[in-house]
């Protein structure tokens, strides 16, 4: 599955859980301002915990699975035809989606640039020196703040005009256009989620509570706040980037919220276990890469890559021994110029599969292989699986293997466990 595929999926996951818990336990309470930190530490962390690998030791024990040869590193660069749109001929089903989610994520990108544009040539045309206040005439809403201006319809009253500028005033102090910004950037990520709306939602409503309280601890008593805020319901937003003083869809819940009681501090405690639920996902969900057992081998790497011939196919093991190999000998099977030559043709015959290109398929195969008595190659089979693309290619390539001088104990042909790791890695 493509790798941006994958961070999207997990990025969503972290965020849905991290909602969960701000649904249940944050947001009846009061504390505006550390739910808005959380908000705003929810978006961030859901982006980047994706992105954390663990490294985990998990060696396999050679004594009871047979000689283990060093890594065989496979590379290649990935195959552009993976960024085909998907009504090119051939397109997979991964291919397909990576180019819708592509697709949504630019259009959310264009979109915010046009609206930030759209707010410069607002500033720029009815902007006043030495004023932050900008009045305007041509949209249907009382007033809203971004960019450090204060924007005001010229049609409202002066008492009116007071009130919403010191309500906009509020947000420009907190700065709570940026929050805006980062989290229209996390929908642009995330927009296929609907939990980064719901998180949008809940933190232009913070950001409306915020400056409400900020208003009424200042002397305007709730009753007239309320009135104001009624007058202008039925306005609409300018743009989808601004703090609008009257947003339909919130008032009832901020005339709700101006009369509730203030909550405890104490209750802060509540977004520690916001740690719990991001731990589960992140056990579940995290890459995980292994460290291998150190070996006093040098690894033979290879960034040569063939397209397999007609020829290539996988052998049958006619010859299966009747007696259990060993996995150690007196004298080990030898291979025609030695250790480095085994690796050295495995690297230069290993291909990697143009479909685990295309869909960006990594990772360790391991195979386990036997010798036999009269030095040929069967039992070959998959220790460590990664794609059934990628050990079939480890399998023929182990297949392919020429006849080794067979080991011996005590002076006898006998059969013996071999394993190789095969890494596929693209650049």
């Amino acid at each position: 599955m493509n790798s941006v595929i994958i961070f999207a999926v997990k990025a969503a996951l972290y965020l849905s859980a991290f909602y969960i818990v701000y649904f249940i336990l944050l947001s009846k309470d009061t504390s505006y301002g550390r739910n808005r930190a959380y908000i705003l530490v929810a978006g961030l962390l859901s982006l980047l915990m994706p992105l954390i690998t663990l490294q985990t030791s998990r060696p396999l024990d050679i004594q009871y699975l047979g000689k283990m040869l060093n890594d065989v590193f496979i590379t290649a660069t990935p195959e552009r035809s993976s960024y085909k749109l998907f009504f090119l001929k051939g397109a997979g089903t991964f291919q397909i989606i990576f180019t819708i989610y592509i697709l949504g994520v630019s259009l959310l990108i264009i979109k915010l640039l046009a609206d930030l544009i759209n707010l410069f040539i607002l500033i720029s045309r009815h902007k006043e020196k030495g004023s932050s206040i900008i009045r305007f005439h041509s949209f249907n809403t009382p007033g809203f703040s971004a960019m450090g201006y204060i924007f005001i319809n010229s049609r409202l009253n002066s008492d009116e005009t007071f009130e919403i500028i010191r309500h906009e005033q509020n947000h420009l102090k907190n700065n709570h256009f940026l929050d805006i910004i980062f989290i229209e950037l996390v929908k642009a990520f995330q927009w296929f989620n609907p939990v980064v709306y719901l998180f949008d939602r809940s933190l232009r409503a913070i950001h409306e509570y915020q400056a409400d309280q900020e208003c009424l601890s200042s002397g305007i008593t709730v009753v007239n706040y309320q009135n104001l805020l009624l007058n202008q319901v039925f306005r609409t937003k300018a743009f989808n980037l601004t703090n609008s003083f009257s947003n339909p869809s919130m008032v009832r819940k901020r005339m709700i919220m101006m009369t509730r009681k203030r909550t405890p501090s104490v209750a802060n405690l509540k977004m520690l276990l916001a740690i719990p639920a991001a731990g589960i996902i992140f056990l579940a969900i995290s890459a995980y890469n292994e460290i291998p057992v150190a070996s006093g081998q040098n690894s033979i790497s290879s960034s040569r890559t063939r397209i397999p011939d007609s020829g290539d196919q996988l052998k049958t093991n006619s010859e299966i021994p009747e007696t259990e190999p060993f996995v150690q000998v007196e004298e080990m099977p030898i291979f025609p110029g030695g250790n480095e030559a085994l690796l050295k043709f495995l690297a230069e015959n290993t291909s990697y599969p143009e479909h685990a290109k295309e869909n960006n398929l990594q990772g360790r195969v391991i195979i386990k292989f036997c010798i036999s008595e009269k030095g040929t190659i069967n039992r070959v089979s998959v220790l460590k699986s990664i794609d059934p693309e990628l050990d079939a290619e480890a399998i023929r390539v182990i297949n392919k293997l020429p006849s080794f001088v067979p080991g011996k104990n005590g002076g006898k042909a006998v059969s013996v466990w071999y394993m190789v790791p095969i890494t596929f890695t693209l650049n």
